[in-house]
């Protein structure tokens, strides 16, 4: 199935969560947030939450810094 993850189209496995979106970029563990389909996810529900076909899933690192 295909979902658009940060704004690039990607190929997913039937049933990905976002839990394995972030798997597949590499994301770091903490520091990070996610939306699908412009709806947060709360990192509790990252590994139950299913991507659905078509979806826009944005990842967002935080980055420290002045």
């Amino acid at each position: 199935m295909k979902a658009r993850v940060n704004g690039q189209e990607r190929e997913l496995a039937e049933g990905a969560t976002v839990a394995a979106v972030l798997d597949l970029l590499g994301a770091p563990a903490t520091g990070v947030a996610v939306a699908l389909d412009g709806e947060v996810v709360p990192r509790a529900a990252w590994a139950s939450t299913p991507v659905p076909e078509g979806a826009a899933v944005e990842v967002l690192t935080a980055v420290q810094g002045g």
